[in-house]
């Protein structure tokens, strides 16, 4: 293949339609996930399978989204950004129109398999894309933080989306209406999408290998799951804990949980001064003291009040400005030593992270119960104290003051 020619003239975006073209397939990747949980617990009846049938279209489109990052990663090294997300694209509208089509279970578990391996080449292209054109540019924080912070809202708003269109219109409208927004989107997009691939004059050097053996690119992808293993834990304990322990509304519970992305929102405004006034490894460092500092004020509030809603929501503003502080920089950190393999560096880097989530956050999960605070703490400070000591001992120190 012959790699794309990069002229960074040709992106020429201010921030705010950078944005615009960048966010939709970050959130179309996602939201094929969150919209579809609603109607999870009517497809056995639906597709004539078992319960477990329909758990793989979950499981299996979380292990593609991260399997299929590394496999497109050096693809679009090779062959570049745009031609990867046009391939992306192509493959998540095909399968979710057939999802929407077919009530047969086989085809519909291979079909979600497509649908995230689509939705895992979106996000490559996107965030190689991010690291090509903003990786020595001030922006780089603010990007990176608000893509993380917007992600916030589609487990919060996917599966209420969901809900209403399938009371409304049926169970396939989800699919139907998905699939038309990604055309949408993509006619919309894809024309302003400019390559952002530079041609190597000579053969890239840099393998996976040598990304896996670098403690710099561990250590920002172990703060980053941190950071993203902090919300999951949140967002799955959340739910028993306000609503069963507390008693709220339904409603009440989504308002209160979307106060945690609103600050995750308003604080990504703040991260280019964030970063730089502390520089990289500082930012991650003071993210994951402040993480660290919500699991404590969360402990005093299962200790000492139990069911009070502000003790538990409170802890978790404070937890997010530190997912925005790490989110802001850890990207850009792990890849800033891998630019001539950065689709490779981003889909490792991806990968990792949902690795260590879904490992680690699970697990705290099942061993503490999720019906209280103790997963959400115990993560929180687990995996704080051991990205701290894993960017203390990696990054170079003097940066960590500022």
């Amino acid at each position: 293949f012959h790699m794309y020619k990069n002229d960074n003239r040709l992106w020429s975006y201010s921030l705010t339609a950078a944005l615009a073209l960048l966010i939709p397939f970050n959130l179309l990747a996602s939201l094929g996930m969150d919209i579809y949980l609603p109607v999870v617990p009517a497809m056995p009846a639906i597709l004539g399978t078992s319960a477990s049938v329909v758990q793989m279209t979950l499981s299996l489109y979380m292990i593609m989204l991260g399997v299929g990052q590394v496999l497109f990663g050096p693809i679009s090294d090779r062959i570049g950004r745009r031609p990867v997300l046009v391939i992306g694209v192509g493959l998540f509208i095909a399968a979710t129109l057939g999802l929407a089509a077919t009530s047969f279970a086989p085809a519909f578990v291979a079909l979600r398999v497509v649908q995230a391996v689509g939705a895992s080449a979106m996000l490559v292209a996107v965030f190689a894309t991010i690291r090509d054109v903003y990786a020595e540019k001030p922006e780089s924080g603010a990007i990176y933080s608000l893509m993380n912070a917007m992600l916030s809202f589609v487990p919060a708003l996917g599966p209420i989306a969901g809900a209403l269109i399938a009371d409304a219109m049926g169970w396939r409208w989800i699919f139907w209406l998905l699939a038309l927004t990604t055309m949408a989107v993509a006619i919309t997009v894809i024309p302003n999408w400019p390559e952002t691939r530079t041609r190597q004059e000579r053969a890239v050097t840099v393998g996976a290998r040598d990304i896996l053996k670098s403690r710099a690119f561990w250590a920002d992808t172990v703060a980053f799951g941190t950071a993203m293993g902090t919300f999951f834990v949140f967002f799955s304990t959340a739910p028993r804990v306000l609503i069963e322990k507390a008693g709220m509304s339904e409603l009440g519970f989504s308002i209160v949980f979307a106060t945690v992305a609103a600050v995750m929102i308003v604080a990504s405004r703040f991260a280019p001064g964030f970063v730089a006034r502390w520089g990289n490894p500082g930012c991650v460092f003071r993210g994951l003291a402040l993480i660290f500092s919500a699991a404590l004020l969360l402990m005093v509030r299962q200790f000492g009040w139990p069911n009070s809603v502000a003790l538990f929501i409170a802890p978790m503003w404070i937890g997010a400005l530190g997912i925005v502080m790490i989110g802001a920089v850890t990207a850009n950190g792990a890849l800033s030593d891998f630019g001539d393999a950065a689709g490779t560096a981003v889909a490792l880097h991806f990968c990792g992270q949902s690795v260590i989530v879904g490992l680690v956050g699970t697990a705290f999960i099942v061993l503490l119960g999720g019906s209280t605070a103790f997963p959400l703490v115990g993560y929180m400070a687990f995996m704080s104290v051991v990205a701290a000591v894993w960017v203390w001992t990696t990054l170079p120190r003097a940066s960590l003051s500022g």
